[in-house]
């Protein structure tokens, strides 16, 4: 008879949410927050602006089902809408709550995603939309997070950043909607946060016929059967899982520590990656010193590891509040 290992621990459990709400004071909403996440072991970040919450967390069950009450609690937020997805260790190494200006960074002023953002489209409609001729499928996400995955036919604006999304489309609107062009925008990211924004954009610049996936390319992930999919690749998600496939399931990508984009297998082979310290991508970046440093940590944080202990200086560069 097979003996089974009941000491194997749980999966983490993992929540990305976010909700576009209006918080008068969201500084008076951060200490509360932050112990309702340290009480319960539950370590990400989440971002508290005027504008509403977002953000990533991970721990146990119970200990996420407490932190999500307590945002549920907030002004605004009991109907949260959340994405879960499991990992076998946890992918974060603390507990953040901060305040910005935005939940997302886009610079484009008092723009209103709750009242003038586009039209959601379910994961298993979205097939329909995408291949219609007569759409324009747009992917809002960074260009390091489209070089791992993107649905079929979409466009890559190239952006390092969600910041450029408005400059590049004003550069390219004549082209891709200019007399005699298809007039229904489709756009997708990570888990919808950005096509809130970026659809209350196009709308504010006259696109009248603007959609976005509700839920995100990991909703889509989660709901549609591979083998009816138009995804291809992995999707890049911003903790240490690095990416995921269908159904959720980790991917292949490894995480350059000094420049946080993603790392492919045939980049690992590269002589130019070396972990803990360089990618190609950002190998001529980074100077001598800079990547003496980031092998020092990287040590340091193995022997952690190797001894059953957090290394209290662990964090990873960060590419800023996108998602």
């Amino acid at each position: 008879m097979e003996s089974r290992n009941t000491d194997r621990p749980a999966p983490i459990c993992v929540a990305a949410l976010y909700n576009f709400v209006r918080f008068d004071d969201p500084a008076a909403l951060r200490e509360p927050l932050l112990k309702a996440c340290r009480d319960n072991g539950v370590r990400g970040t989440l971002l508290l602006a005027p504008e509403g919450i977002n953000g990533t967390i991970a721990g146990s069950q119970d200990g996420i089902d407490v932190v999500l009450a307590h945002v549920r609690s907030l002004p605004g937020c009991a109907d949260l809408d959340v994405k879960y997805s499991s990992a076998q260790t946890m992918p974060f190494h603390r507990t953040k709550v901060r305040l910005k200006r935005e939940i997302v960074t886009m610079g484009q002023g008092d723009l209103d995603p709750v009242a003038k953002a586009g039209t959601y489209v379910d994961p298993q409609d979205w097939n329909d939309l995408i291949a219609d001729p007569d759409t324009i499928v747009i992917d809002t996400r960074n260009d390091y997070e489209v070089s791992v995955g993107q649905f079929e036919g979409a466009i890559d604006p190239r952006t390092p950043s969600f910041r450029d999304f408005p400059a590049w489309f004003r550069a390219e609107r004549e082209r891709l909607l200019g007399e005699g062009k298809p007039a229904k925008v489709a756009m997708y990211c990570t888990g919808g946060i950005r096509c809130e924004k970026s659809t209350a954009f196009l709308k504010a610049e006259g696109v009248e016929e603007v959609y976005h996936l509700k839920g995100g390319i990991l909703k889509y992930l989660e709901t549609v059967p591979e083998e009816l999919s138009m995804w291809r690749g992995e999707c890049f998600v911003f903790d240490q899982r690095v990416s995921v496939g269908h159904g959720l399931a980790p991917g292949s990508h490894l995480l350059c520590f000094a420049c946080r984009r993603p790392v492919s297998r045939r980049d690992a082979a590269s002589p130019l990656y070396e972990e803990g310290a360089s990618c190609p991508a950002c190998h001529g970046e980074r100077s001598d010193e800079q990547r003496e440093s980031y092998r020092e940590r990287h040590r340091q944080e193995m022997l952690a590891e190797a001894e059953g202990r957090a290394h209290v200086g662990a964090t990873l560069p960060e590419h800023g509040d996108d998602e």
